[in-house]
């Protein structure tokens, strides 16, 4: 049986009007993502890398090209349908956190649930859970700026998580973490990617995302340089060597 393709992206190009510059940033991007992969597109800044994340999760619409969300056209989805898919498909993290600094970790957590229409009572209770489930089950009155960087971002994973969502896009989640606390947040996410089923799409510069990666797509340039699956990567403690 063949896996199914949660994401698939087709001719997809993206330019930019800078007044008398129109610049072309991607140039053509095809790619396909599985059902459940831990996936880490990678590139030099400049590549392309976090446009094609924004077009796959419906935060920007390509000049050209389709992006398909199993296998929906979202740029065909109307305001109401884009905000329902992103809000129950789709859990996002940032590299800036993007926690709402007057609530606390719980409220945080569940204000996506909120926004789908879960009752308050299960909201809490289903917070309460995935609170505990990213370690921090004893903070959840705290308000971010009583957390630690690392615990922040454990907060934006159980947010991530609200809404059950099938694919998390995380851009450069471990960019304002250092490095033990990076490979905590790597670990868990890999965690709830083999536990849940949950399609990981990260957007990043960090080759400790290569240990746990399924298949890591290199963007340079706009378009897609190579696609290298797990066992064509070469990664030891002193660095990577790519595959060619």
């Amino acid at each position: 049986m063949c896996a199914k393709n949660i994401v698939r992206v087709s001719g997809v190009t993206k330019d930019f009007d800078l007044g008398k510059i129109v610049v072309n940033v991607l140039k053509g991007i095809d790619l396909e993502i599985e059902t459940g992969m831990y996936i880490s597109i990678m590139g030099p800044s400049g590549s392309g890398k976090s446009t094609l994340f924004n077009m796959i999760g419906g935060l920007d619409k390509p000049t050209s090209g389709k992006v398909f969300i199993d296998e929906v056209d979202i740029a065909q989805l109307d305001a109401y349908e884009l905000a329902w898919l992103r809000c129950r498909k789709i859990g996002y993290i940032f590299q800036t956190f993007n926690l709402i600094p007057v609530m606390t970790a719980l409220e945080n957590v569940t204000l996506p649930m909120t926004f789908a229409g879960t009752p308050n009572d299960a909201a809490v209770d289903r917070g309460m859970e995935l609170l505990k489930l990213v370690g921090l089950d004893g903070r959840h009155s705290h308000k971010p700026s009583e957390l630690s960087g690392g615990q922040q971002q454990r907060v934006a994973v159980a947010r991530a998580l609200a809404n059950n969502p099938s694919i998390i896009l995380a851009d450069e989640p471990t960019g304002n973490l250092d490095l033990k606390t990076g490979e905590d947040v790597i670990e868990l996410l890999k965690q709830m990617s083999k536990e849940r089923d949950v399609t990981v799409i990260s957007a990043t510069h960090d080759y400790k995302m290569l240990n746990v990666s399924d298949q890591v797509v290199w963007i340079r340039d706009g378009r897609v340089d190579k696609i290298q699956n797990r066992e064509e990567l070469d990664i030891t403690t002193g660095g990577l060597a790519k595959a060619e």
